[in-house]
């Protein structure tokens, strides 16, 4: 195992390097400047103007030749050092340190309760194949994934903030962050309706793959000779046919990863959650380059890592597959 995390994670590192090339040259082909963002706007004189200019230009490389200032800003990065954000005027590490945290713990939780909830329902929905229960879970399936983020994140908010009043609209806690059980507890409220409408976006789709998974894995000749042997059914359905039926879910979850929080951008900017996507979204609209360069290599990382959870997750739920 350790040898092949070693062999993926150095497999990845030309890839990232050629990530991080596009990214900055795409970056780069942005429109504006961003030492005018830098700019003190009190300066009034031409001469003052310009010399502070300079100044904040070679501070940030601006000046020397593109392929320099890559190197720089790698370098930079290699090192923990990330940029100065332009749109806040502070480091690039300072300002996604909350809003990482925030993102995190958002799409863990509603992964978590996806996963859990596919499990539940989808086995059940296979072992009721064709009645009621199947059925109705089925068209509410379809229905989650037809739906779009946006418009289950309005509907949410319109029944359970506008009309019963049980949850925020949106935003953050005004009260300060003391690491209190009483900051949590509002904070907490905050977090509901962005979970809950991530969590039917997901397992809306993961159901139909833990059902029909399921279903093919109750219909395979070692479950009927299981069943021949006088099994009962539960033991057939969860020793038996669950971990078979786990190999595609897992893969599907597990390469959905950098997806969820993709999606998750929508969603924050919706209830106006302090998360990466709520920055990202801000950092693009106002030309913040170096956030920008951040939060995408970031994401393009986070697709990386994914794939080798996905191949790890695979081999620990199907014993055939040998990691080398």
């Amino acid at each position: 195992m350790l040898k092949y995390l070693f062999k993926r994670i150095m497999s990845l590192i030309p890839v990232v390097i050629i990530i991080s090339v596009l990214l900055f040259g795409l970056v780069k082909t942005m429109p504006g400047d961003p030492v005018y963002a830098l700019m003190p706007p009190e300066i009034n004189d031409p001469a003052d103007y310009e010399r502070i200019y300079a100044e904040i230009k070679t501070s940030l490389g601006l000046d020397k030749s593109l392929a320099e200032q890559y190197v720089l800003w790698i370098g930079r990065t290699l090192s923990g050092d990330l940029g100065q954000s332009t749109l806040f005027s502070r480091p690039v590490v300072d300002v996604i340190k909350t809003p990482m945290k925030n993102t995190v713990l958002l799409n863990i939780v509603s992964t978590l309760l996806s996963f859990i909830i596919s499990i539940i329902v989808g086995i059940k929905s296979a072992v009721k194949r064709g009645k009621l229960y199947d059925k109705s879970w089925q068209v509410f399936s379809l229905v989650g994934m037809s739906l779009p983020t946006m418009l289950i994140s309005i509907l949410l908010i319109y029944v359970f903030s506008i009309k019963l009043g049980w949850f925020p609209i949106g935003g953050m806690p005004s009260v300060p962050d003391d690491g209190s059980l009483g900051y949590y507890a509002v904070f907490s409220r905050y977090l509901v309706l962005p979970i809950v409408t991530l969590t039917i976006g997901s397992f809306a789709s993961t159901i139909r793959y833990v059902r029909n998974a399921m279903i093919d894995v109750l219909n395979s000749d070692y479950i009927r000779t299981a069943r021949a042997k006088g099994l009962s059914e539960k033991v057939v359905i969860y020793s038996h046919a669950f971990r078979n039926a786990l190999i595609p879910v897992v893969t599907v979850v597990a390469g959905s990863l950098a997806g969820i929080f993709g999606g998750a951008s929508i969603t924050e900017k919706i209830f106006s959650f302090n998360g990466i996507g709520t920055v990202l979204i801000n950092s693009v609209t106002n030309r913040d380059y170096y956030l920008i360069l951040a939060l995408n290599l970031f994401y393009a990382v986070l697709s990386l890592v994914s794939n080798v959870i996905m191949d790890i997750c695979y081999a620990l739920v199907d014993p055939r597959v040998k990691l080398d």
